[in-house]
């Protein structure tokens, strides 16, 4: 009789949620911020600037990002 061996099936990374998201050094998860694509004369120069910068995600939101992001 030959033994069979059972393994785990591989999981299936999400597309577009590893283009938007980056993992850190210290494992926090990286993302652009919103609102910066259109409408922005009437926006600040000041709150320009601070939507280039990316954002960290919370914990509850990281939850979701690693379940869609299983390698990350």
């Amino acid at each position: 009789m030959e033994k069979k061996e059972t393994t785990v099936p591989k999981l299936k990374t999400n597309r577009g949620a590893a283009k938007r998201f980056k993992k850190t050094g210290t494992g926090k998860v990286k993302a652009k911020k919103a609102f910066a694509r259109h409408i922005l004369t009437k926006k600040s120069p000041n709150r320009k600037r601070n939507l280039r910068r990316p954002k960290t995600l919370s914990k509850t939101d990281m939850k979701g990002v690693e379940r869609l992001l299983p390698y990350i």
